[in-house]
């Protein structure tokens, strides 16, 4: 199970580490963190030094209620720092987390890699066709409304079988596009409350029957901290847990902010199944 990158191709059979930089202030764990460059070069060497094989950009908050930015103002956080990093490290893979298409280009003509969209082609027409012509992989995840209005729709008959039937639509597109790497995230916090996030980790399995590769980002999400009653900023030690129960049922990509505990969770677990 491989993904070309620029021509890197990627073995996912031993599940991968993507890290997370958020460019947003209001980002709900680590908004508006990084003050500067230099803090953001840093950022990005640590998880580097800690093997993150993707480094995930996004410039738009796509947490609940979060404020809607215009896409100019999301290529004014973004290509600046993708710049940077890019030149700064230059064999790094970088994911553009964005559900516009013309920020998908710019992004991957600024050194970008692969595109990662929270609404599968749903919040933007062109997406999949754009991404298809940039021929580069492409992360959809399953979202019902936006990130604005999601909590308002978190209403399922039968849940696994909803976000199978979206994703079996979804890829169906992809592939009639020519999209050549798709990768899958159930979207875990998206469109989903506590309870629908736990059974949808229960059957986390179920995703091998799609035969693409599988992101999950779990990482100090709320369905951690608020079962356990603490902050974001206290969840490592459940994200890691979690993140140990995704890569037994089927994980190919971990997307977290802690790539050093990710990283750990996966050597353990490969030397389990050894």
């Amino acid at each position: 199970m491989t993904i070309n990158c620029k021509g890197q191709l990627i073995d996912l059979s031993t599940p991968k580490v993507m890290g997370i930089l958020n460019l947003t202030p209001d980002s709900f764990y680590d908004g508006g963190k990084y003050k500067n460059d230099s803090e953001i070069l840093s950022q990005v060497y640590m998880m580097l030094k800690n093997e993150a094989t993707f480094v995930d950009v996004g410039a738009y908050s796509s947490r609940p209620n979060a404020e809607h930015i215009s896409e100019t103002e999301e290529l004014k956080r973004l290509l600046p720092i993708v710049d940077l990093i890019v030149k700064t490290f230059p064999e790094i893979i970088i994911s553009t987390d964005t559900f516009r298409s013309n920020v998908a280009k710019k992004s991957v003509n600024h050194g970008a890699a692969l595109i990662n969209d929270i609404s599968s082609g749903q919040l933007d027409s062109n997406m999949m066709q754009t991404v298809a012509d940039l021929q580069v992989p492409y992360i959809m995840m399953h979202m019902k409304g936006t990130p604005q209005n999601m909590k308002n729709h978190a209403h399922y008959n039968d849940l696994l079988k909803e976000v199978f039937f979206y994703f079996s639509e979804r890829i169906a597109e992809a592939k009639h596009l020519g999209l050549k790497d798709i990768i899958v995230d159930p979207g875990f916090g998206f469109a989903k409350d506590v309870a629908q996030n736990f059974e949808l980790l229960k059957q986390l399995e179920h995703f091998k029957h799609l035969e693409l590769p599988l992101l999950v980002g779990l990482s100090r999400k709320s369905m951690i901290y608020k079962t356990l009653e603490l902050s974001a900023q206290e969840a490592l030690n459940g994200t890691t847990v979690l993140n140990t129960i995704a890569l037994q049922k089927g994980a190919n990509i971990l997307r977290v902010h802690d790539v050093k505990e990710a990283n750990e969770a996966i050597k353990l677990i490969s030397q389990l199944n050894a």
